[in-house]
């Protein structure tokens, strides 16, 4: 079984190299303030400079403006967007005909019945991404926190999806497992601080997936 991976929040050579070289097929670029992982369009675009073709680069936004997610577009040469935030589908819709990119839509979960919330993205998005629902004021997303994966086993969407939330490499084969997940994406669950990519820990988790 073939199980694709992003590694999420990548901001140094070294985690990128561990992400490559490991076979990820998505690495994420943050572009949120708040976040411990948040980049600049500079930096990004020497990350996006250095990953090879075949890797999908990915930008994530949080109920971005126009202007700012086409600032860090124009420096930055992004294979897809994703929205993290609290986007509808008409400005999911919307920041896909601005941007000609491809658009994943996180949808986050707090419970068994917020899986439906998907349905309004699926002719607007070109992924899904299933994370935790945190706290009122947490950020949305890197935090380390799980849902249960059994919500997702059964749904078949008309567009590929990704779990993500509280992944590591100690418990991905139970989550896809439990999830019926073909792509998962983690974060925080491959750092040694927040914020900090570990490539040993990177490794890691891509070994076991490809052990699946």
């Amino acid at each position: 079984m073939t199980v694709e991976a992003k590694i999420c929040g990548i901001a140094t050579q070294d985690a990128l190299g561990a992400a490559v070289e490991g076979g990820a097929t998505f690495v994420g670029f943050v572009f949120y303030a708040p976040s411990p992982r948040n980049l600049s369009p500079d930096v990004a675009r020497g990350l996006a400079d250095a990953t090879p073709a075949g890797v999908q680069k990915v930008g994530l936004f949080v109920d971005a403006t126009d202007a700012a997610m086409a600032s860090v577009c124009e420096a930055v040469p992004l294979d897809f967007l994703q929205l993290h935030g609290e986007e509808t589908p008409e400005r999911v819709a919307a920041i896909r005909a601005t941007f000609a990119l491809p658009v994943i839509k996180a949808i986050r979960l707090g419970a068994a019945r917020d899986v439906s919330r998907a349905e309004a993205y699926l002719k607007v998005a070109d992924r899904l991404l299933f994370d935790a629902r945190g706290p009122a004021g947490s950020l949305p997303g890197g935090r380390g926190q799980a849902f249960e994966w059994e919500w997702l086993l059964g749904h078949d969407w008309p567009i590929p999806w990704l779990l993500s939330g509280g992944l590591n490499a100690s418990n991905v084969a139970r989550a896809v497992r439990l999830s019926g997940a073909h792509a998962v994406d983690v974060s925080s669950g491959v750092e040694d601080r927040p914020g900090h990519k570990d490539p040993g820990r990177i490794a890691e988790f891509l070994s076991a997936l490809s052990a699946l």
